[in-house]
């Protein structure tokens, strides 16, 4: 018997469903990415004088040795009681609560008297509160 073969069709590729994944994706990454806008800021710089700066504005300086002995612009506390502390940062002070009060501690300083000394400045109404410490001096 003598079959007929049939025609075959070539094989093709369609590539209308990739054409349809690409523009989705491309579609997807302009959506999701974040587009930046910058700023700029406008800054007015001081302008220098020849004016010579002026003094240090009195301050008070609480001073804790590692201890926790306390000494006020240098003068030591006759003790480390919170009242004692308290009525020598009146005196300095003069009622001015706007200057400001620095707490300069030692490094192995106990916590308890540096909280101390904040709880002091607190309850007296400072505002410009700053801390530091001294590195221990070593042998």
């Amino acid at each position: 018997m003598n079959f007929k073969r049939q025609a075959s069709e070539g094989i093709t590729v369609d590539l209308t469903p990739m054409i349809d994944v690409v523009f989705l994706l491309l579609i997807f990454f302009m959506v999701s990415t974040t587009f930046t806008k910058e700023s700029h800021l406008e800054i007015d710089l001081p302008q220098s004088s020849s004016e010579p700066a002026k003094a240090a504005v009195k301050e008070i300086e609480v001073i804790i040795t590692a201890k926790g002995e306390y000494s006020i612009n240098e003068r030591a506390l006759v003790n480390n009681q919170e009242e004692t502390l308290k009525k020598a940062v009146q005196k300095l002070s003069d009622g001015d609560t706007k200057i400001p009060f620095i707490i300069t501690a030692d490094a192995k300083t106990s916590h308890e008297y540096v909280v101390r000394v904040m709880d002091v400045a607190g309850q007296l109404g400072f505002v410009q509160l700053s801390i530091t410490t001294q590195r221990s001096k070593s042998k």
